[in-house]
């Protein structure tokens, strides 16, 4: 996992260095996570050129789709595949930030709405939660938050992408049982 330079300008990365970096690195791993930032600028490019997969990741809103749909649009088209002319870039759908009794009340969009849209396969649902900026305020991956359904989504994502079938969790509204709602309100909890 490369992180990108804070202080560096953008336009310090050139195809033929990033190309080279990739390179080098691929003699020694399975595996390089290039995080390109939101929005689509020269960091996001250059690391949509070099994807043999991409795990593109959005929010249950209108502009995020969009912006993903967006990114799809690159992939297909100026990617290093696309513009050699091979194998389309493996794309995969992770949804982040979702709220199952927020998508059922209408209030955010669907998994299956997010779907429908971009039309990629989706590879994880990471629920809303306030573990995230716990994690973050704390400067700890939100994978090491154990016990949380964040951490627990994450982990079922990475194992998915690893090739595991798993059930895909946290995107079904639950009802709360009304005997266990009313015994709360009374007695607290």
């Amino acid at each position: 996992m490369l992180p990108a330079s804070q202080t560096r300008d953008k336009d310090a990365l050139t195809q033929e260095g990033v190309a080279e970096v990739l390179a080098e690195l691929s003699k020694e791993f399975d595996y390089i996570v290039c995080d390109s930032p939101a929005g689509i600028e020269k960091g996001a490019l250059m690391a949509l050129y070099f994807a043999d997969e991409a795990i593109v990741v959005t929010n249950p809103e209108v502009s995020s789709v969009r912006d993903s749909d967006r990114i799809l649009g690159i992939l297909d088209a100026k990617s290093r595949r696309a513009v050699e002319g091979g194998d389309p870039v493996k794309t995969h759908l992770l949804v982040t930030r979702y709220s199952p009794k927020r998508a059922n009340e209408g209030e955010m969009l669907s998994v299956e709405d997010v779907q429908e849209i971009l039309r990629i396969p989706l590879i994880g649902v990471i629920p809303e939660s306030e573990t995230v900026l716990q994690a973050s305020n704390a400067g700890t991956p939100a994978i090491h938050m154990n016990g949380s359904d964040v951490a627990e989504a994450y982990r079922d994502f990475v194992s998915r992408f690893l090739g595991e079938t798993l059930p895909m969790r946290f995107v079904e509204y639950q009802k709360p049982n009304f005997l266990v709602s009313v015994t709360k309100r009374l007695f607290g909890g």
